[in-house]
């Protein structure tokens, strides 16, 4: 990672800092150290407000460089500041909402005459929201890759498939499209493996996690996703898998179909892309998120098919969520979000519908908040493709 690139992005969290009075942060969660460093590592980035940042790393041991030091515990970290010339900080600021008890507990006591702050997820993540220019091509990237693997997803559907059976073959066209595989969620519950591929009424099986769709899943250690059942005709199918390619969580979902679907099917995709498309229109900086919820939610009910708008029993009280390292960062649109969009941020849309004996239909996409409106980063075919 570029060393001006960092530095933009370790500014925009020492600019939230100073706001809040805060001498220095310690940083040590994998997101936020993708964010301030430019890779995982096991150890802290100690980020003081008028100095540079420096890193204390455990593993791996290889690593040098300029303000890089070796640490083997904690407890190190106030000789070892001292060493660097850096004062102890009068207010620390700790990932609070990330950290363990026990190990937020642990670097409290490494700094028994500092006043230790737990907002650090919060200023980290507000920063993290609006994305620089490099994080926002990194997007346009991976927003290709992603379009090529679904491209190539008619090629791999065989008649007899299970559910299971086909997201393996889609996930293989991701990976090998170089996919990274891993799915970062924000959240102590919040679990996902590559996504989902949901079929028929699996797609209205309700999920303990805060998604737009649920599914059985598997096994009840991870519910959420496939059944194993299989495909049949007149069902649509729902490919949501993420498009991790570069360490950001793009987001898509397109709508497939074995053989022909009721006209009902249709007719409910198409009120998806309306609402789509009435967001759109609509987006720039300075617009509430709650807004754009009452707009897809007016959009829907005009089309008659509120009661199986994000869900049926269970229906999601979102329509969309800010992306980047993590898939569910800000801004969320949903109600009572008074947030305002602010250029640079990137969210993904995700107006779906559930008809029962049918299936899901919908659509998402991400995109990135411009100067004075949107740009779509996830371009492919969006209509119900038969397979």
């Amino acid at each position: 990672m570029l060393l001006p690139e960092l530095k933009l992005r370790r500014d925009k969290i020492r600019a939230l800092m100073a706001q809040e009075g805060i001498d220095a942060a310690l940083i040590t969660c994998n997101a936020n150290l993708i964010y301030t460093f430019g890779r995982v590592v096991s150890g802290y980035l100690y980020l003081p407000l008028n100095a540079p940042a420096r890193l204390f790393v455990k593993r791996p041991s290889t690593l040098e460089g300029e303000h890089i030091s070796l640490i083997r515990k904690p407890e190190q970290l106030p000789d070892l500041l001292q060493e660097c010339d850096l004062p102890i900080p009068h207010k620390l600021m700790l990932e609070g909402d990330e950290l363990p008890y026990g190990e937020y507990r642990r670097l409290e006591a490494c700094f028994p005459d500092t006043e230790v702050v737990p907002c650090g997820t919060t200023l980290i993540r507000q920063a993290r929201s609006v994305k620089t220019e490099i994080e926002i091509e990194l997007f346009r990237r991976s927003g290709v890759a992603h379009a090529k693997a679904y491209s190539q997803i008619p090629s791999v559907y065989k008649a007899g498939m299970t559910d299971l059976q086909f997201s393996i073959e889609v996930e293989r066209l991701m990976r090998l499209e170089g996919c990274l595989g891993i799915f970062r969620v924000f959240g102590r519950s919040m679990e996902i493996f590559m996504g989902s591929v949901l079929a028929g009424d699996n797609a209205a099986v309700p999920s303990p996690y805060d998604f737009a769709l649920g599914g059985k899943g598997l096994d009840p250690s991870l519910p959420g996703g496939v059944s194993g059942s299989l495909l049949l005709p007149g069902q649509s199918v729902m490919v949501d898998l993420g498009g991790n390619f570069y360490g950001y969580m793009c987001d898509m979902s397109r709508v497939y179909s074995i053989g022909k679907l009721p006209d009902e099917a249709y007719a409910a995709h198409q009120a998806c892309l309306d609402v789509q498309a009435a967001v759109a229109v609509v987006v720039k900086p300075g617009v509430q998120c709650e807004d754009l919820y009452a707009l897809a939610i007016e959009t829907v009910s005009k089309a008659g098919f509120a009661d199986y708008f994000m869900g049926v029993e269970q229906k999601a009280k979102f329509i969309g969520h800010g992306i980047g390292l993590e898939i569910n960062e800000a801004p969320v649109i949903a109600p009572r979000m008074k947030q305002e969009l602010e250029q640079g941020m990137v969210f993904a849309l995700e107006p779906k519908i559930v008809l029962p004996n049918i299936g899901p239909v919908g659509i998402e996409n991400s995109w990135v908040v411009t100067m004075d409106g949107v740009e779509k980063l996830t371009n492919c075919p969006e209509e119900i493709v038969e397979l």
